[in-house]
């Protein structure tokens, strides 16, 4: 996503520290983003109805209405809109308590400003790409790819994939021959990006690469540092 794609997205801002909300702010418009500025979560929440936003950044800790709550609020008028939690807390629970109420990503302070752009461009592309999971057949080759019934084929031979091999193949499908960041991929699959879940995702990596191997013009390649990049002659349906 090009930084020019991201002019005049507007973002929802909700912060009760005066100056780092305003130096938030001024860095998001530096950057090209229209970005509202609200105080406390009430705020917040009159200026979510009142405009349509691209992406909404939250504290926790707020006066009048917490992050929690406003992103409770949120979600009951907009499933889709993708939010940032900001907060002080690093505890498990506040951590799992936030994704469980629909956040895309969660940001402990202190935190520098191109971490928080970087994240929201992350998020950006994967919202984006969602545009695409309406794809309902992927041609991968000489393989057919039906990501309704999560069915991979060639020829005669048919292999059901698990509903992770096939999210994971979507993935890999809508970057195709570009780079799938591991990151991304982790946090739309599995939620979260610990170790476990990276080595989780590698097993599925493999067995992806085993389903695909009969058909030489294919390869799943490792990026050093990045990700993954599946190469290929790619139509969709």
């Amino acid at each position: 996503m090009s930084q020019q794609e991201e002019k005049n997205l507007k973002i929802l801002l909700c912060e009760d520290d005066e100056s780092l909300g305003m130096l938030l702010r001024e860095y998001l418009q530096a950057k090209g983003y229209d970005a509202d500025l609200c105080p406390d979560g009430e705020a917040g929440y009159k200026a979510f109805l009142k405009n349509n936003y691209d992406m909404c950044v939250l504290d926790v800790m707020m006066p009048k209405m917490d992050g929690f709550a406003l992103a409770e609020e949120i979600r009951q008028a907009n499933s889709d809109i993708p939010i940032i939690f900001l907060t002080a807390k690093n505890l498990k629970e506040d951590i799992f308590a936030g994704f469980q109420i629909g956040a895309d990503d969660y940001i402990t302070k202190p935190f520098s400003m191109e971490e928080l752009t970087l994240r929201m461009e992350a998020i950006l592309r994967r919202v984006r790409g969602k545009q695409h999971r309406d794809v309902a057949i992927y041609h991968i080759g000489e393989f057919t790819f039906d990501t309704k019934r999560q069915i991979l084929a060639r020829g005669d031979v048919q292999v059901k994939l698990t509903t992770k091999e096939s999210e994971l193949l979507i993935l890999l499908c809508q970057h195709a021959n570009d780079v799938l960041q591991r990151e991304l991929a982790l946090k739309t699959i599995w939620i979260d990006d610990n170790y476990f879940n990276a080595r989780s995702m590698d097993v599925y990596i493999t067995k992806l690469r085993k389903h695909l191997k009969s058909d030489p013009s294919i390869e799943i390649n490792n990026v050093h540092g990045k990700g993954y990049r599946l190469i290929a002659h790619m139509e969709e349906e």
